[in-house]
């Protein structure tokens, strides 16, 4: 994203948010829509003139995490309290984001992948259907009760 494309909101002391590029007051989910159509959004604090915009954004994820109840296991979160303040800074900086941009990377290399084939009018389930014999752990033989035909007695 360039610069051009970063949209500035100022935070009042009310809590409210203003949209400087629009000239209007934007919600939580207003911002929340802006950054999902691919906008960076740079959030300063109005009194102090401080830059605010990671709280704002943990504050988006944390009313997301409300509606659903969660957003990591207990467990994890256990362990990121008792192993002190800088632990988790230290992951998302080194770890996480590059973890994610390469999710990303190959969620949409596979979409195209899967968009190719149905274009080429592959026929994906004879495709799946092979594989899935391939990857039986125990092949059926033509001479397997299961697929022998019964004799005309009834016994196998």
């Amino acid at each position: 994203m360039s610069e051009a494309e970063k949209i500035v909101l100022k935070k009042y002391p009310n809590r409210r948010l203003y949209d400087t590029r629009n000239s209007t007051y934007v919600t939580l989910d207003d911002v929340t829509g802006l950054i999902r159509s691919g906008h960076q959004v740079e959030v300063i604090d109005l009194k102090t003139d401080q830059d605010v915009t990671a709280f704002i954004l943990t504050q988006i994820l944390m009313e997301q995490t409300k509606k659903n109840n969660k957003l990591l296991p207990e467990s994890l979160l256990h362990l990121i309290i008792r192993s002190g303040e800088n632990i988790l800074s230290d992951y998302f900086e080194k770890y996480l984001e590059q973890s994610i941009q390469n999710y990303l990377s190959y969620k949409k290399n596979m979409e195209e992948q899967f968009r190719r084939c149905l274009e080429l009018g592959i026929d994906l389930s004879g495709i799946a259907e092979k594989t899935l014999k391939q990857m039986a752990p125990f092949p059926q033989t033509p001479e397997s009760p299961e697929t022998a035909a019964p004799s005309e007695n009834g016994k196998g």
